[in-house]
């Protein structure tokens, strides 16, 4: 040991903290966000400052002479005041604390030392030219052990990033040839390697390979695909990240929510938390829920249209209708038969079942409960042809007018009176005008383009993203937006009344998209989490109140928007990158 010391030519030294070495520097500045050119604003700034100095200094010796107290101050003094100290703050701001920070975090000269040169050549190596060093020229790493704490890696970060070597295990090797060349099915690797990362991973390089086309850019790491296994989706190579925006505090029925929207619609979330805005400062929104009822009509044929008929008028008869609850209500805990609605075509017949169903949405609940119901009829009714357990009369992730009648889901109105001092300095319109653009758009343009349950502004853009966030199933947007809202002069004309009625909202906070982990978290944001303890489905239908109040927030802003003329100006500001993307993307 004594000689192994001797023969050091310098004493050991820890390895230095963990440095990143950035060759090239993002170009955006702070001072591009300013409304003038740089030199302008600057220019403006110290006129300001010298010439409110020289006017406090003028008033203060005229003062001085006429013996008048310095503490009284003319309205003019004040506004100098103020004057010179944003002044005084802004140049302090861009000149000083850059001075300041310069001096203290000016890095030390003796990172420079040649010693450490020495050092860092070494550490900077990469691996794969460190593996190719012959033996007796590669670091000596003898005395690292005994040094403590452990040495910090050090990481260069390179202007120019090299592809991710995946290190593929000979096992997954062949496996995935045996994917690509068909001999095992993609859809069978979770049941196969009891491993849904794996399975993904070795799916991904399998279809990248077949293809021909990379997904680098789409994530694979930092996801439970456990959670997913035969309920969410299948044979997955990795998942998208979509950002979350919260809008709020929205005041409904007397509590404040904060809204989760996942977007990448720019613009959209400012303008809801806008509306939600508005409607906090005039005392908040009341929604009341209408309807609680999820619908699945199967189809079902007979030889003659007097037999469908028979059914039909068997189905309706009130005196049949507690059996058939009966055998529909076994499917489930929650799942309640409400009632059935038949419509004939020749001698076809649609059976459109409605139920309530906790806090689930209650799809499958629903379509259990009709085919225990379609298994009792066959019985007495040997004849009927169950063509489809759907049949379109539901009607499910489809524009009908049998939902925006009868409804579907939950059945909501939500309601709020603006003032007019609100309207005015926060929405920067009229009441006035907000009435008459919601009658010549949302009713008679709507009705001028034959719209179906469409006579609102954006109500899908605010379900979508709520929906998308808190884990419901984003199709059913195409009902769950049916949606019409009214605009009315109130308080002999001061102050506005707005309401949206939604008819068919399908939401639930427990099953499908619900359980993973990111979108619980936006549900327990909303205090809906999970299955309601107290009461059969009081979470589900608070979620669907909290929708229809989002979206009478996002009507407001909108149509208040359109009416001031700047939607166009906000979309460039809210809606338009700065980022140079053809740069970024390569």
């Amino acid at each position: 040991m004594e000689a192994l010391r001797r023969s050091s030519t310098k004493p050991v030294q820890p390895l230095k903290p963990t440095k990143t070495i950035s060759v090239e520097e993002d170009p955006t500045k702070a001072s591009d966000t300013l409304p003038l050119p740089l030199y302008l604003t600057n220019a403006v700034f110290f006129t300001l400052f010298f010439y409110v100095v020289y006017f406090l200094l003028s008033h203060w010796r005229e003062k001085i002479r006429t013996s008048t107290p310095l503490s009284v101050v003319t309205f003019s003094e004040i506004l100098a005041i103020l004057a010179f100290f944003a002044s005084f703050v802004y140049l302090l701001g861009f000149f000083g604390i850059d001075f300041v920070q310069s001096l203290l975090l000016r890095p030390s000269t003796d990172v420079w030392n040649s010693e450490d040169d020495d050092e860092e050549a070494e550490v900077f190596l990469p691996k794969e030219d460190a593996s190719k060093l012959p033996c007796d020229q590669a670091p000596d790493c003898s005395l690292l052990p005994s040094l403590s704490p452990p040495a910090p890696v050090v990481t260069v970060q390179k202007a120019f990033e090299e592809k991710p070597v995946t290190v593929i295990a000979e096992e997954d090797e062949e496996i995935i040839q045996s994917v690509v060349s068909g001999t095992t099915p993609s859809y069978s690797l979770e049941s196969k390697l009891r491993d849904c990362k794996r399975a993904a991973a070795i799916r991904r390089e399998a279809l990248q390979r077949l293809t021909g086309k990379s997904l680098s850019g789409l994530p694979l790491d930092g996801f439970d695909y456990d959670s997913i296994l035969g309920q969410c989706c299948e044979m997955p190579v990795g998942y998208v990240q979509i950002p979350v925006g919260i809008a709020g505090p929205l005041l409904l029925n007397g509590r404040e929510y904060s809204v989760p929207m996942a977007t990448t619609e720019g613009c959209l979330v400012a303008s809801t938390n806008r509306g939600c805005k508005a409607i906090h400062l005039s005392g908040g929104a009341t929604s009341v829920l209408l309807k609680d009822g999820m619908t699945r009509a199967p189809v079902v044929r007979f030889g003659t249209a007097k037999r469908a008929a028979d059914l039909k008028l068997y189905l309706e008869d009130p005196v049949n209708f507690e059996t058939l609850a009966l055998v529909f209500n076994r499917s489930s805990r929650f799942g309640r038969l409400q009632g059935i609605k038949c419509a004939i075509a020749g001698k076809n017949l649609y059976l459109r079942f409605t139920c309530s169903t906790g806090d689930a949405m209650g799809m499958n609940m629903v379509s259990k409960g009709v085919q225990n119901v379609l298994d009792f009829l066959q019985t007495d009714f040997p004849d009927m042809d169950v063509i489809g357990i759907s049949g379109n009369f539901c009607s499910d992730k489809k524009p009908a007018a049998v939902n925006w009648i009868e409804g579907r889901g939950k059945s909501v109105v939500c309601e709020a009176i603006i003032k007019g001092d609100v309207v005015r300095k926060v929405l920067k319109t009229s009441v006035e005008s907000l009435v008459e653009l919601n009658m010549l758009k949302n009713l008679t343009g709507s009705a001028m383009a034959g719209a179906l349950g469409g006579f609102n502004a954006h109500a899908s853009n605010i379900v979508t993203a709520i929906y998308i966030a808190t884990g419901q199933d984003p199709a059913q947007n195409v009902e769950s937006s049916h949606c019409i809202t009214m605009m009315e002069a109130v308080n002999d004309g001061k102050d506005l009344h707005i309401s949206v009625t939604m008819p068919s909202i399908e939401v639930g906070t427990v099953g499908g998209g619900t359980q993973l982990a990111s979108q619980s978290a936006c549900l327990n944001l909303l205090g809906v989490k999970g299955a309601s303890k107290e009461s059969a489905g009081a979470n589900s239908r608070a979620l669907a109140t909290i929708v229809a109040g989002a979206v009478l927030a996002g009507e407001l802003s909108l149509m208040s928007a359109l009416a001031a003329g700047q939607l166009v100006k906000s979309h460039m500001k809210y809606n338009r990158s700065g980022k140079d993307v053809s740069n970024a993307s390569s």
